[in-house]
C-alpha cells in the first residue's frame, strides 16, 4: 500500500503540516514534512496484511496506522505527542474521532526519558563531533611503532627516532619481556640477521609487538615501553573517525565548518527545542509545540552561538527540567486501559 492508496481509498484520519513549519522555525529554505494517520481496510486489518507506517522516499511525508499511533503515544514517543499537538492552522485534514485522543491522556513522566533522555543522547553526539572537527585523525594510519619509545637519561625518545638515529631496523630486533612489568621489553639487535629475531612488529597491522627467542649469552642493547592503551584508544579513534568522515551529510558539514562553531548547529537547535518542550510538559501538564523564542533558536541554527553557550543552555534546562518533574503530578506513566479503550472505540467504528 502506497500513499496515494491511502488518499484513493479515504483511508486517511488526519493529516497535518508537520517539522519546522509547525515549530513556527520555518524560513524561505525549509522543507514541507507531512504527518498523518490512517486505518486498514477490515480484510487487511484482520488478515496477513497488517501495515503499520507508510512513507515516501525521502521520510519527509509520513502516514501511522492508529494502532501504531497509539502504542507510540503510550509510549510518550516525542515525534508522535507533536502528532497531537498540531497547531490548528497546520491541520489539513481531521476526522471527528481523531478528537477522541486528547494530550493530557497520553502526557506524563516518561517524558522525562523519551524527550529529555533523547535530547542528551544529542548533546553527548555534540561533543563527539566537536571532538572530531577539532582533533582531525590523519588518513594514514599509525602502526604500534609509534607508541613505542626507548628509556634513555632519565626519559624516554620515540623509538623510530632512537632506531633511525642509531641506523637500526626494527626487523632485526628482539623484545622479551621483563618481568613484574607491564608493556615493558629487553631489546636485542642482531645486526646479522642470523639470530632469527621476529622484528618489533611483523606487518604494519599487528595490533601487538612480537616475542622473540634470544640465545643464552646475548646482551640487551635498550629498554622499550610499548603504550598499548594508548595505542588501543588510538585504533579506536581512527575507526569512529573516518566512518563518521565517510557518512556524515557534506552539506550540513560544510555549513557547520563556515559558521566556524564546531557543532551541529541544525541539530542542536533542535535538541534545545526538544529540551524546551520537555520543560514545558512538566512545569504546565501540556504540549505547545509552537515556540515562543523563534529568534533565539534560529540564532544557534545560524551558529551565532558558541559551543559553550550552547551547551550551557542545555545544562541549565536540564537541571529545570529535574525540579519541575520532581514536583509534576502527571502520572508516571500513561493510562494503557483507558487509552486503549479508546483505541477500540475508534476502530469499531470502522469495523463493526
Amino acid at each position: 500500500m502506497k500513499i496515494e492508496d491511502l488518499k484513493t481509498k479515504n483511508l486517511i484520519l488526519f493529516q497535518s503540516i508537520s517539522g519546522s513549519r509547525s515549530f513556527g522555525l520555518a524560513t524561505e529554505n525549509s522543507d514541507t514534512d507531512i504527518r498523518g494517520v490512517y486505518y486498514l481496510p477490515k480484510e487487511d486489518f484482520f488478515g496477513l496484511n497488517y501495515i503499520p507506517q507508510i512513507s515516501n522516499e525521502t521520510n519527509d511525508i509520513t502516514y501511522y496506522e492508529i494502532g501504531r499511533l497509539v502504542e507510540l503515544l503510550q509510549k510518550n514517543n516525542p515525534n508522535i505527542l507533536e502528532i497531537l499537538a498540531s497547531p490548528e492552522d497546520c491541520i489539513q485534514y481531521k476526522n471527528p474521532l481523531m478528537d477522541l485522543l486528547k494530550p493530557e491522556d497520553f502526557l506524563s513522566k516518561l517524558c522525562k526519558d523519551t524527550f529529555a533522555g533523547y535530547a542528551i543522547s544529542q548533546i553527548k553526539k555534540a561533543k563527539g563531533l566537536n571532538k572530531k572537527i577539532l582533533n582531525p585523525i590523519d588518513k594514514e594510519r599509525k602502526s604500534i611503532l609509534d607508541f613505542c619509545y626507548i628509556l634513555q637519561n632519565n626519559g624516554s625518545v620515540p623509538l623510530k627516532k632512537w632506531l633511525s638515529e642509531n641506523g637500526k631496523t626494527q626487523e632485526k630486533c628482539g623484545l622479551v619481556n621483563i618481568d613484574n612489568t607491564k608493556g615493558m621489553f629487553a631489546l636485542f639487535y642482531d645486526e646479522s640477521g642470523d639470530l632469527g629475531y621476529k622484528g618489533i612488529i611483523q606487518n604494519e597491522e599487528a595490533n601487538q609487538v612480537s616475542l622473540s627467542s634470544i640465545p643464552k649469552g646475548e646482551q640487551s642493547v635498550a629498554f622499550m615501553f610499548c603504550n598499548l592503551d594508548a595505542y588501543s584508544t588510538y585504533c579506536k579513534d581512527y575507526r569512529e573517525y573516518w566512518k563518521w568522515v565517510s557518512e556524515r551529510n557534506e552539506d550540513r558539514y560544510n555549513v557547520n565548518q563556515n559558521h566556524g562553531q564546531n557543532y551541529d548547529s541544525k541539530n542542536m537547535m533542535h535538541t534545545i527545542r526538544l529540551l524546551q518542550s520537555c520543560e514545558q510538559i512538566f512545569k504546565t501538564g501540556s504540549l505547545n509545540i509552537r515556540v515562543e523564542n523563534r529568534d533565539e533558536l534560529l540564532d544557534i541554527k545560524a551558529g551565532n552561538w558558541s559551543y559553550n553557550e550552547v551547551m550551557q543552555k542545555a545544562e541549565t534546562l536540564i537541571k529545570s527540567i529535574e525540579h519541575y518533574h520532581s514536583i509534576s503530578k502527571l502520572p508516571d506513566f500513561p493510562d494503557l486501559g483507558k487509552t486503549t479503550k479508546i483505541l477500540v472505540e475508534i476502530r469499531e467504528t470502522f469495523y463493526s
